[in-house]
């Protein structure tokens, strides 16, 4: 017998589910919201940086450019996962569409590896071919220009993909924290290539920035394969898990037993489940009860939890447990 731990948006979990405090975001900062401002934003940065690119000629210039375009199409596919995302549940996905952040964050290391093989061929081009800088000054301003909408709105992004548990919000801005350093890097590059001469610090630029590229989109790739394979909830919230367990275990006099403890993570959404086993005297009222407080605290303890407790009397195990103790 099992039951399951009401969804977000039923009365029960919003009353005992306490939630990052969402008071430390505005009301407006939804992901889709600020998804939306991604994609304008960059937007914006592509004409700032291709026009860098065209006053200066700089390669590290057009690599920066050249990751804007990724910030686009990430930005696009990113408000499109999570659209889906907040489906609910139907017959085809019992469990919610949430894993859907995880394609986009997949397909955003994608793009990021893509633009860094890009880079490092104009990069090396260049650095074959070395050619003076023009016009550093008014480059420079374009860069900190589209540098500065990049960071404001990627601080805000990831603020809020922590209250909302966001993956598909915290990938993009995550991306485009890796674009400000990266801006940062080119805006050296083409300083030190001007004050020097040495035209060959441009391209070399370029290549560090898509080497730097290219770590974060395998770092981003691995994170969403591991979301994928159902990964299961961080060491800290599991815990939290095990001494609420253990709490109502003791209250019960050692009566309640609770094991075959597993957990999952679906995008924003955790998952728990786990067997309680109580005396066969009990009446089926009382180990009811004793389920709806455990479930009640588990909400406490792990934000966006859909909990599944399944009573069986004590000294007995259900009949997938009794076959893998067997190792069949």
């Amino acid at each position: 017998m099992g039951i399951m731990a009401a969804m977000p948006n039923d009365p029960l979990e919003r009353a005992s589910s306490p939630a990052p405090s969402h008071a430390s975001v505005p009301a407006w900062m939804t992901p889709s919201t600020l998804l939306r401002a991604s994609v304008a934003v960059a937007v914006l940065t592509i004409v700032l940086k291709t026009l860098a690119w065209w006053v200066t000629g700089s390669v590290g210039m057009l690599s920066d450019a050249l990751e804007s375009f990724v910030n686009l199409a990430g930005a696009v596919f990113a408000l499109a996962m999570v659209t889906i995302a907040r489906r609910p549940a139907d017959e085809d996905h019992p469990y919610g569409h949430h894993k859907a952040e995880f394609f986009s964050s997949g397909f955003e290391g994608i793009l990021i590896i893509g633009a860094a093989i890009a880079i490092l061929w104009a990069g090396v081009s260049r650095l074959l071919q070395p050619q003076p800088i023009e016009q550093v000054g008014w480059g420079s301003v374009l860069l900190v220009a589209s540098s500065v909408c990049n960071g404001v709105l990627a601080w805000y992004m990831l603020r809020a993909a922590r209250v909302h548990h966001s993956k598909a919000l915290e990938g993009d801005a995550r991306h485009l924290f890796t674009d400000v350093w990266t801006s940062a890097g080119v805006l050296v590059g083409l300083i030190a290539a001007a004050l020097t001469g040495w035209h060959w610090i441009d391209p070399v630029v370029a290549i560090l920035v898509a080497l730097n590229i290219l770590r974060e989109g395998g770092s981003m790739l691995w994170e969403s394969s591991q979301g994928l394979m159902d990964e299961a909830l961080p060491p800290d919230q599991l815990h939290g898990v095990e001494q609420v367990l253990a709490r109502y275990g003791e209250q019960s006099g050692g009566e309640a037993r609770f094991d075959s403890l597993i957990s999952r993570r679906a995008g924003s959404r955790n998952f728990v489940d786990v067997h309680m086993h109580v005396p066969a005297e009990w009446t089926l009222g009382r180990a009811a009860q004793l389920r709806t407080d455990v479930e009640a605290a588990l909400m406490q303890a792990v934000p966006n939890l859909r909990a599944t407790i399944e009573i069986l009397p004590l000294g007995q195990a259900t009949v997938f447990e009794t076959v893998a103790s067997r190792g069949e």
